[in-house]
């Protein structure tokens, strides 16, 4: 579990020129989602800092998670 700190103001792609529509519909907004520090000091020999990841925003918090997603972290 984590906050979402900072959505980008532009979407980006790799590569940066990308021409048809079906491509650009798969922009993605860069964030920063920030961890709980204490959830991280207690499992922090799992945690690599200051590397980039993946994460998944769930908008709505009454919507459960996906099976394949759901939290798996002991709190």
């Amino acid at each position: 579990p984590a906050t979402i700190s900072f959505v980008a103001d532009v979407a980006q792609f790799t590569p940066k020129t990308v021409e048809t529509q079906s491509e650009r519909q798969k922009l993605m907004f860069r964030v920063r989602a920030r961890i709980d520090p204490k959830l991280l000091q207690r499992h922090i020999a799992m945690v690599k800092t200051g590397l980039p990841g993946m994460a998944y925003v769930r908008i709505d918090s009454d919507t459960p998670w996906p099976q394949k997603l759901a939290n798996v972290v002991k709190e």
